[in-house]
């Protein structure tokens, strides 16, 4: 079934829209369906358990539209008043969507402590045993389908889609339980099954919080693109070492980055920006990223220079493992030098931390040559530095 509807409606394979509107279009129809199934089954058996469930699909179809929608809408170019696209629609529709289905969570949460409360007789019939079985067929169809259309484009909301089907069928199974310990036992726990079926809603509810949540506030970038980058940018035998690299996602397949290399300062500015060209070039073409390279020059000759990086080096070793520093300067002012460079410290720094480790590494150097003066700036790296030693 799904490489037919694949087949039938998906004409280019690198169409993110079309594999998101098929998704969207298919689950529009899937949860309308089961949604008025269930909500029938449930006001006939007298279940609030399968009522709660029959929301929950109802929640899904508004998931359903807002995907599409999304997926009509972050599809659209570039325009004057939003010059990087229009890819963060998706977060953003995924946001609404969770908050909406923490609310219904919530409201059946408060019903089913009633129930608990209060229980009411069940009602069971074979047919319904059927239909709710049949749901559970169809939404496990739905997470294979869904997942089969993600994985070709990597599209985050089928992903998530597939995520709840899955989901819904398992709290779908709990309220099947639920009737089958009643039939054989007389034993009615409709209100606990359906407190469950609440618990798994908001859950899911807040989940989906977080994970869109993280992309709009700028969370961890993800780290296969990140070697990647690191990878393609260290091939070039004159960069020396690769630092501040800095991801943007505005959306899917609407990434920016900036990077620092390091390259020789005996170089010419025409041949360190051939470099920087070449490797925002090469990117692009392998990975879709649009790269900026910022070149920062590297004195790897001067014996006083590289005397004192290999003393910073075993300074920030003995202090701090997880230390690195980048962008060294030294000038050399008749008996004084003037030591300039980058410091990278791990987020769980505080200030007080900061400014301890510093004057550590100023005192340690001075003791070398109580002529130094240091000027460090604190970098909290996005990654950490990468450096051939062979270089």
């Amino acid at each position: 079934m799904t490489n037919i509807l694949v087949k039938k409606f998906i004409k280019d394979p690198d169409d993110r829209s079309a594999y998101g509107t098929l998704g969207s279009v298919t689950g529009i129809f899937c949860n309308v369906l089961l949604s008025v199934m269930k909500f029938i089954i449930g006001t006939f058996s007298h279940s609030v358990a399968i009522t709660a469930d029959a929301v929950n699909n109802l929640s899904d179809t508004a998931s359903s539209v807002i995907s599409l929608l999304s997926a009509k809408i972050s599809s659209r170019p570039a325009d004057k008043e939003h010059p990087f696209g229009h890819g963060r629609m998706e977060y953003i529709a995924t946001l609404i969507l969770s908050i909406a289905i923490i609310d219904v969570g919530i409201e059946f949460f408060k019903e089913s402590l009633d129930r608990i409360m209060h229980p009411s007789a069940l009602s069971f019939s074979l047919v319904t045993f059927i239909l709710l079985l049949v749901s559970i067929g169809v939404k496990l169809w739905m997470f294979f389908f869904d997942r089969s259309l993600a994985k070709p484009l990597n599209l985050s909301v089928l992903n998530a889609a597939a995520m709840d089907s899955l989901f819904d069928a398992v709290t779908t199974s709990v309220t099947v339980a639920s009737l089958l310990i009643y039939v054989l036992s007389g034993k009615n726990i409709d209100g606990i099954a359906s407190l469950i079926v609440s618990v798994i809603i908001i859950w899911e509810g807040i989940s989906l919080v977080k994970d869109t949540l993280s992309p709009l506030l700028g969370g961890e970038m993800d780290s296969k693109t990140v070697d990647k980058i690191k990878e393609i940018v260290s091939q070039d035998p004159s960069v020396i070492g690769v630092h501040d690299l800095v991801i943007h996602s505005y959306g899917p397949e609407r990434t920016m980055a900036t990077v620092h290399i390091e390259v020789s300062s005996r170089m010419t500015l025409e041949d360190a920006h051939t470099i920087a060209d070449i490797v925002e070039r090469k990117v692009r073409r392998d990975l879709g990223i649009v790269l900026v390279v910022h070149v920062d020059p590297v004195d790897i000759d001067d014996k006083r220079t590289n005397k004192i990086r290999e003393q910073i080096e075993r300074i920030i070793k003995i202090l701090d493992p997880a230390l690195t520093f980048h962008d060294l300067h030294v000038s050399f002012d008749h008996d004084e030098k003037i030591v300039t460079f980058d410091l990278v410290v791990p987020y769980s720094y505080t200030n007080s931390d900061e400014d301890r480790i510093m004057n550590q590494i100023i005192a340690l150097l001075r003791e070398f040559d109580p002529q130094t003066e240091c000027d460090i700036t604190i970098d909290r790296g996005a990654v950490e530095e990468v450096r051939s030693a062979s270089k």
